[in-house]
């Protein structure tokens, strides 16, 4: 296997390359990365020497160097991380998510269509293109699309262009839509490590609304062990969602991260719990989301390993141990590292 994963400097990206490294031991990786604000080297130390890994800094929204790598490497498979990802950003500047999510998609389904082989294209997408659900069901392959936000609205458009060259060109084509993920290497703009981060440094806990939004979480290393399966033996053309089974309110999850994070510093709940703020909600928040992922088990045999609790667990422990990635975050001096070892 000669795999291209784009993204891989990313959150789920470079979790999924060290799955790879680790269990799939004939692979070769080439991970692209444009290294934006959150997509972060230092979630791969230790790779750089490894023979089998190989990084090149490429912006998909650039259509030559985008061809001129994948020619070089002459992948087998393709997995499509790359994406602005953050809602919020998304509703205060929607443009860069429009470059990213549409325009870096179709340049690299492009430059893969040009090798004129079969090549395996594996596109990660999400949840939130199907819009937002009631107290009610849930997302399965066939839900109509529904996007919300920009971001989303950007995702459902690179989905729809991949399918699209699916069937005019024949390719081999298959997308995964995920629900919420967390788990180590998340930048801490999301929920889960922001509030983590938060509750240790005694900071506001801001929950939007009543938080009494729902979403399902799915742990990192359950979704990479899913991409690979669908990677593997998923069917061409086919769509899989991806779920874990734990859907939890936004407050619900804030009050667990305050429970775990006092177990594992000595602080008190009560303490901890104190810092929450309700906040004014953000424009067009979707009220829930939740994933049927009985076809993806039927067909692959997968199933989420981690309950929320126990995720939860490894996570604060990953925030809490690993002080020198968080603090090349939280105070940017990651950039710096960056712009020493590729350039501005």
């Amino acid at each position: 296997m000669r795999i291209v994963v784009t993204g891989g400097c990313g959150f789920i990206g470079s979790n999924f390359i060290r799955h790879l490294v680790a269990v799939r031991l004939d692979a070769e990786i080439l991970n692209l990365d444009a290294l934006t604000y959150a997509a972060n080297p230092l979630s791969l130390a230790g790779l750089e020497s490894n023979p089998r890994y190989h990084f090149a800094r490429v912006d998909l929204g650039e259509f030559g160097p985008t061809q001129s790598v994948i020619r070089a490497f002459a992948p087998t498979h393709v997995v499509h991380f790359a994406a602005e990802s953050h809602v919020d950003r998304s509703i205060s500047g929607p443009l860069p998510f429009a470059r990213s999510n549409m325009l870096g998609t179709a340049n690299l389904i492009e430059a893969v269509r040009g090798l004129n082989a079969g090549v395996r294209f594996h596109h990660i997408s999400t949840d939130e293109v199907f819009g937002s659900l009631t107290d009610d069901g849930k997302f399965d392959e066939n839900t109509p699309y529904d996007p919300s936000s920009p971001y989303s609205a950007s995702k459902a458009a690179s989905d729809f262009w991949v399918r699209a060259y699916a069937h005019t060109f024949g390719m081999d084509v298959v997308i995964t839509n995920c629900s919420n993920n967390y788990g180590p290497y998340q930048f801490p703009e999301k929920l889960i490590p922001l509030m983590i981060l938060n509750a240790v440094g005694g900071k506001a806990l801001p929950v939007y609304g009543a938080g009494a939004n729902v979403r399902d979480w799915l742990y990192v290393q359950d979704h990479c062990e899913a991409i690979l399966a669908v990677l593997e033996r998923g069917r061409t053309g086919e769509t899989y969602c991806v779920g874990g089974d734990s859907e939890m309110s936004n407050l619900d999850v804030v009050h667990a991260i305050c429970r775990e994070v006092a177990r594992q510093t000595g602080k008190t709940t009560d303490e901890l719990t104190q810092l929450i703020q309700f906040v004014p909600d953000r424009p067009g928040h979707d009220y829930r989301y939740a994933i049927d992922a009985s076809k993806l088990k039927s067909e692959l045999g997968w199933a989420p390993k981690h309950r929320f609790e126990e995720g939860l667990q490894e996570t604060v422990r990953f925030y809490l141990e690993q002080t020198e990635w968080v603090n090349s975050v939280t105070s940017g001096a990651y950039r710096e590292w960056i712009a020493r070892h590729y350039g501005s």
